[in-house]
């Protein structure tokens, strides 16, 4: 059965209501079945205006959520300011201590100046704050253009400008906002688990595709994507993964203005091209955001660019990490493990006595590991198991709680007393130092495998050997001892896949927090 239909602006539309098929010429706007009598998506009413009770729900929890994300860029933006005029006034009154005025002028000049340059580099947007690294890059970038100024204004003006203020009141204060800024984020994480703050989203794809999607999101709530309902291209099941099915594909903008959703993530390949056009026309008249799930596998922002060519969007893939992110990898890894090294190194020794007094054998364990591309090195530990530990693993092997490749146990009777509370704190680690100093490690990478486990690899496994292995790494911060083997694999691959100096930074935050609580470690 067909039906001609004309549309303002004088496009004709072809319906076939047995196959659920728009005609715009000649492209096809494949969208299968829907509930509601189907409306252009390029019509100036792309849905009926009605209310609701779900409406009038929605809507009252997208006004909280709007005014959760105002609340939290004024707090940001109090930080800020709270940050510079304590440290931009102390900086002074230590530059010129018998000035109260210079000290009140430099605390306000630092106020105005650091929030402004906060803003303008986004720092205050409400989407890009309580997810992501942007606004913490937003504070790095702020602080970078706060001491270039500095030093500009001292060239130009011939002014002295006191060196603290560059070389330490500058870092401090973007220290001191940058801490502050995550003990606030981590309030409305805290929040966003408990249901609060979060954003109304429907999920468009295929059953199995819009399936992932809401496990993902299910599974992290703290990235503030509610899954009200989904709309699936046919006629199949009731929900999906506990999350019902509110519509067909024809019906998503109708159901975002029923249901006063903020966000339409699309999945799948239901939707491309002119029709996806179209969506976001129609998503603009009704008030929501559109987020496109592209078919890629553990792929991050930092690796993925938009070139325009040609009329078209390329989404251009990187496919290895630039030679100056090596460099600067490197370059931390010496310098940061160098000053540590040194601090720390009266503790290892402490800890290498303790371990040769109460129990027999060497205080230092060695052991051949894998590296970069397949290469050996030896790694060194503190020593946490008796010396015939070796010898007594084939015993316990009906008792191994790991899985895949790795063997371990919660109490395993090889660990010494000191050695279990050496590997409660990650203590036993700390010699591994000297090998990210000799360029065997980095701090940050995959576990350094053994020979045996890499001759079991599979090929896509192998990828892990890409990168140098690290003393800590994505999978230590995401449960340590508690994942199994699949989960680590996953989670080391997509560090060799994505990784950068910030997600380094990120991770070794993260694994101060797991050492100091001692999660996942046995």
């Amino acid at each position: 059965m067909f039906a001609n239909i004309s549309l303002p602006g004088g496009v004709d539309m072809t319906l076939t209501a047995d196959r659920g098929l728009f005609s715009f010429g000649e492209g096809v706007d494949r969208r299968a079945a829907s509930r509601e009598p189907r409306r252009s998506w390029a019509s100036p009413e792309p849905f009926v205006r009605r209310a609701t009770t779900v409406n009038a729900d929605g809507e009252r929890r997208a006004n909280a959520w709007r005014s959760a994300g105002t609340r939290y860029a004024a707090a940001a933006a109090s930080l800020d300011a709270m940050c510079a005029a304590v440290v931009g006034s102390v900086v002074a009154i230590l530059a010129v201590p018998d000035a109260a005025g210079v000290a009140v002028a430099a605390g306000a000049a630092s106020v105005l100046l650091f929030v402004a340059l906060v803003a303008a580099f986004g720092g205050y947007r409400q989407h890009e704050l309580g997810d992501g690294p942007a606004e913490f890059q937003a504070v790095a970038r702020a602080s970078g253009a706060l001491a270039a100024l500095l030093v500009a204004w001292a060239f130009v003006f011939r002014t002295e400008v006191p060196r603290p203020a560059v070389l330490v009141g500058v870092p401090l204060v973007a220290a001191a906002s940058c801490l502050l800024r995550y003990a606030r984020r981590r309030r409305l994480h805290a929040a966003r688990r408990e249901g609060a703050a979060m954003r109304g989203t429907i999920v468009v794809g295929d059953p199995a595709s819009a399936a992932r999607v809401v496990r993902d999101l299910s599974a992290e709530p703290h990235h503030g994507y509610r899954i009200d309902g989904l709309c699936i291209p046919d006629a199949g099941p009731l929900d999906v993964e506990g999350v019902p099915v509110v519509g067909g594909v024809a019906d998503v903008v109708q159901v975002v203005a029923d249901r006063a959703a903020e966000v339409v993530i699309v999945s799948g390949s239901c939707l491309s091209g002119e029709a996806m056009r179209r969506l976001s026309w129609a998503l603009g008249r009704v008030g929501a955001d559109l987020v496109v799930v592209p078919d890629l596998v553990e792929v991050s922002g930092p690796r993925l660019s938009v070139r325009p060519t040609a009329g078209l969007s390329l989404l251009e893939v990187e496919v290895d990490a630039p030679i100056r992110r090596f460099v600067a990898k490197s370059v931390i890894d010496v310098t940061l493990t160098a000053l540590v090294g040194i601090v720390l190194l009266p503790v290892v020794m402490g800890l290498a006595l303790l371990v040769r007094l109460t129990s027999p054998g060497p205080a230092f364990f060695r052991q051949t590991r894998v590296g970069v591309d397949g290469s050996t090195f030896t790694i060194w530990k503190l020593r946490s198991m008796y010396v015939d530990a070796d010898a007594r693993r084939a015993e316990l092997e009906d008792r191994n709680e790991g899985a895949g490749l790795l063997f371990k146990m919660k109490d395993d009777p090889r660990v010494t007393p000191v050695g279990r509370f050496l590997r409660r704190f990650s203590l036993d680690e700390l010699p591994q130092l000297w090998n990210v100093v000799r360029g065997d490690m980095s701090l940050v990478g995959p576990r350094p495998p053994l020979e045996s486990e890499v001759a079991a690899y599979p090929d896509e496994v192998r990828r892990r050997l890409r990168v140098r292995p690290g003393l800590t790494g994505l999978w230590q911060v995401s449960g340590r001892s508690d994942l199994d083997w699949d989960e680590a694999v996953r989670l080391d691959l997509r560090y060799v896949d994505n990784w950068s100096v910030a997600m380094d930074a990120m991770i070794l935050w993260k694994t101060f927090r797991a050492v100091v609580s001692s999660s996942g470690a046995y």
